[in-house]
């Protein structure tokens, strides 16, 4: 395994690739826009190219290209979710993290049980159905496993009246193939992990000391899931560290890693930029800072290259930018997100404890608010996860963009049911006026469907789902 995948991340071949690129052509930049609509990704050298490309009408054509092949895959809907950290204890001195284990500033603190139900009561209670289970990697070697796992069933346990998480996704560290195993049984939905970057020279620079340490133990760990029966996994990397061009062709080696392979890309990538973090020098100066303008055409290169997968967007960006990123074919967003653990009860700024500053501090209900204006159907919808569509039957829907089909039915009944249990007025009143708006633009057969999906929910059902 090892070698296979040295091979494919080398960063060699990375950094030719890099220096062949050639002076960008309108022409041959149209050619590459245009396969791009046929929902088939791109080659690395095509991708290389439009790196390239700064003329603004060109990026203008890349952007519209990208939220064309957003909305040919997915539609108009708008995954939210929640990060939920558990603990900020953590093993690794990473000089970018506010979790480092040197960084004496920082009050640790790892949640009890009990703290954790009252952590997922405050989010079910603000309408969230979905969360991203975080957790300082003293958490996920050894014994220490049983914590994550007694934690997930805590999280799947918590109910408050009508509402409960229906999808735990996870981000610890990596396992063995043994502990995810493990983790499977636990029903979870996604596992999330970052490589934080691809350029083996700067990861040693930037991972001093830890488990972490070990560039290749991190590189590996998505195999060791899908051989353990994992189907859907998420990747990414931390945006400043090194070269976002070297970062972004390195994520697209790893997604066709993971297709040639297992038969199954990424359920999900990452595109998180490098924020304030306290007692983090590195993370006040990123080394390779990425500017909006280049973040946006990352975010949209990464769509037509990968149609396929769902591109996360977190609160770390600022609310204007975040919209920005949905018109390029961002598909997940977490929304109304604290850092700390503890946070969505303690009411407090959670500095001392959070692992980065956010830069989106809306709550929910503003982030649903400002989607629906946009033109976008918030969705909470865990249908596939709950009917089995993972891994590759998911991905033989999602390639030629028929997993449509069941997100624009199941996006409309979430929504609903998040507008009846959990939304202010105002926000009822226009997402309601925008569920009807969508399903007049649809054909007789799928309106139906929607139409008695959503009725149910409105009198009275819960988890209505197709």
């Amino acid at each position: 395994m090892s070698s296979a995948i040295v091979d494919f991340v080398s960063n060699a071949q990375t950094q030719t690739l890099l220096r062949s690129a050639a002076m960008p052509d309108g022409s041959r930049v149209r050619e590459i826009l245009a396969k791009a609509g046929e929902l088939r990704g791109l080659e690395l050298e095509e991708v290389v190219f439009l790196l390239r490309v700064e003329d603004m009408a060109l990026l203008h054509e890349l952007h519209v290209a990208a939220r064309r092949v957003k909305d040919e895959i997915y539609g108009s809907r708008l995954v939210l979710f929640a990060p939920l950290y558990i603990s900020n204890a953590c093993l690794n001195e990473c000089a970018y993290c506010g979790f480092r284990r040197e960084n004496l500033a920082l009050r640790r603190r790892t949640l009890t049980q009990a703290e954790i139900a009252e952590e997922v009561k405050a989010l079910v209670s603000q309408g969230h159905k979905r969360l991203l289970l975080v957790a300082g990697e003293e958490f996920g070697a050894g014994k220490n496993i049983h914590y994550v796992l007694e934690s997930i069933r805590t999280i799947y346990a918590t109910k408050v009246g009508n509402g409960e998480i229906r999808r735990v996704n996870v981000n610890i560290a990596p396992l063995s193939v043994d502990q995810f195993r493990q983790l499977k049984a636990e029903n979870i939905g996604t596992y999330q992990l970052f490589q934080e970057t691809y350029h083996e020279e700067t990861y040693r620079q930037h991972h001093l000391a830890g488990p972490k340490r070990d560039y290749h133990w991190r590189l590996e760990a998505m195999d060791r899931a899908m051989e353990a029966g994992i189907g859907d996994v998420g990747i990414g990397a931390l945006f400043g560290l090194y070269d976002w061009r070297f970062e972004l062709l390195s994520l697209l080696q790893h997604a066709r890693h993971l297709e040639d392979v297992f038969g199954v890309g990424p359920h999900t990538i990452s595109v998180p930029r490098m924020e304030l973090a306290a007692g983090s020098n590195v993370a006040s100066r990123p080394p390779f800072a990425v500017s909006d303008q280049d973040f946006l055409k990352l975010v949209a290169i990464l769509r037509i290259a990968v149609p396929y997968t769902g591109i996360i967007m977190s609160t770390r960006e600022s609310s204007e930018l975040r919209n920005q990123t949905l018109q390029l074919g961002v598909s997940q967003i977490s929304a109304g997100s604290r850092t700390d653990p503890g946070g969505y009860t303690s009411h407090q700024s959670g500095q001392d404890t959070s692992q980065f500053q956010l830069g989106d501090h809306r709550p929910l209900d503003e982030v649903v608010l400002d989607a629906v204006r946009m033109g976008f159907i918030p969705s909470f919808c865990t249908g596939c996860y709950r009917m089995g569509r993972t891994g590759r039957d998911f991905m033989d829907l999602a390639k030629p963009g028929e997993i449509k089909k069941h997100c624009e039915p199941n996006g409309l009944s979430t929504f609903q049911e998040y507008l009846c249990d959990y939304a202010t007025p105002q926000t009822r009143a226009e997402g309601e006026k925008r569920i009807q708006a969508m399903m007049e633009t649809m054909s007789p057969v799928p309106r139906q469907k929607c139409e008695k999906m959503v009725s149910r929910v409105k009198s009275g059902h819960r988890d209505v789902f197709v």
